[in-house]
């Protein structure tokens, strides 16, 4: 059980441990790598959790009839996963995975409606949450929500997220922002092609059970997302704007407070926007951080198994030590080199498993 540490009652204890990495001493090594990419807060404490009591879901029927439609076929192989550029990355290890199909791009409103269709599935940020689980917090703030980017009107220092992120009560899937919001993209009307949002672990894990699919490991995903290119920066290559253009949805501008959208936009990306890479997959990069199986540890690569490793066999994450976390992948339209470039080749994310916010998604595999 996550202890509430957070320092206001006036938003939800969702938003416990979101600091609590801050109070604990770290190496010289650590706080240095803190400093250069801010992986705690763009990809762990940067988004609120929620606490593990919340119960899993009712088990899914599978309703998949083994189509492989709208899948790419990715042949397997052998490469080099991780970067020397983050801690939790290194070594570099030689892989190699099985060919499996994978999703062309991140499971879309639509698709993931029609989950709900046919199995009356209430994601975890609709539930009910229960008191017990958060001592101390008034009742009439214990309501279903999720958390939601909210930029600043001004620029503000990057040492406090909760200065852009918001416990938005009601935000799910189905309303991203919140209940009354009249924002672009608050409703599903027109935005059906766009990535599914505030889905946690277990949702993730509940729509792929029901699709006849799974999520992908970490190495497939990898994998999948260099398309034979190893050694480069991005998935994509060296250069950030390949011929000047943008490639991916992240973040231009200030961060948080301005977003100048030259990549035309300046949340969430309909899928398809961007190019495919050589293996015909979508927004491997930005838009949307996506789900993996694996459970989340910083020391993990340097024991991997080197034949279709499945992560390994617990969570552990120093800067929230009783919270289980699965790895997330590729990054979202936050990313920025101003905060976070958790986007770039060979980098993880990390994140609470009933924790969900409005950047972050998933996409299935299915084996051969």
């Amino acid at each position: 059980m996550i202890r509430n540490r957070f320092i206001a009652h006036s938003l939800l204890a969702a938003f416990a441990g979101l600091f609590s990495g801050c109070q604990h001493q770290q190496s010289a090594e650590q706080q240095a790598q803190r400093t250069a990419d801010s992986l705690a807060h763009c990809a762990a404490n940067g988004m609120p959790s929620r606490q593990m009591a919340i119960q899993q879901a009712a088990s899914v029927t599978p309703a998949g009839d083994g189509s492989t439609d709208g899948m790419a076929w990715i042949p397997g192989g052998t490469f080099q996963m991780g970067s020397d550029e983050f801690v939790d990355t290194r070594p570099v290890h030689a892989v190699t995975v099985a060919g499996f199909w994978m999703d062309e791009h991140e499971v879309t409103n639509a698709q993931f409606a029609e989950f709900v269709k046919a199995t009356g599935y209430v994601t975890v940020a609709e539930r009910p949450l229960n008191p017990n689980d958060y001592p101390g917090v008034p009742a009439d703030k214990l309501v279903p929500g999720s958390a939601v980017f909210t930029p600043p009107s001004q620029a503000v220092s990057l040492n406090n997220p909760l200065q852009w992120w918001n416990y938005q009560e009601g935000a799910s899937w189905k309303q991203p922002f919140g209940p009354g919001k009249s924002l672009p993209g608050n409703d599903l009307k027109g935005h059906a092609n766009e990535p599914v949002v505030h889905v946690s672990y277990e949702d993730a894990a509940a729509y792929a059970t029901w699709a006849g699919k799974r999520l992908p490991t970490e190495a497939e995903w990898e994998f999948a997302a260099r398309a034979g290119k190893d050694n480069q920066t991005y998935y994509w290559g060296q250069a950030q704007k390949p011929n000047g253009k943008w490639v991916a949805n992240i973040h231009q501008g200030h961060f948080p407070d301005k977003n100048t959208r030259e990549d035309g936009y300046e949340g969430v990306a309909p899928v398809k926007s961007f190019p495919a890479n050589a293996y015909g997959l979508f927004d491997m990069e930005g838009n949307v951080w996506e789900w993996c199986q694996d459970y989340y540890r910083p020391d993990y690569y340097a024991v991997s198994a080197s034949q279709n490793p499945q992560g390994p066999a617990d969570s552990y994450d120093p800067e929230e030590p009783g919270a289980v976390k699965r790895v997330q992948r590729g990054g979202s339209f936050l990313c920025s080199d101003q905060y976070c470039i958790r986007y770039k080749a060979g980098s993880r994310g990390k994140g609470e498993v009933t924790s969900g916010s409005n950047n972050l998604g998933f996409r299935c595999v299915k084996e051969k």
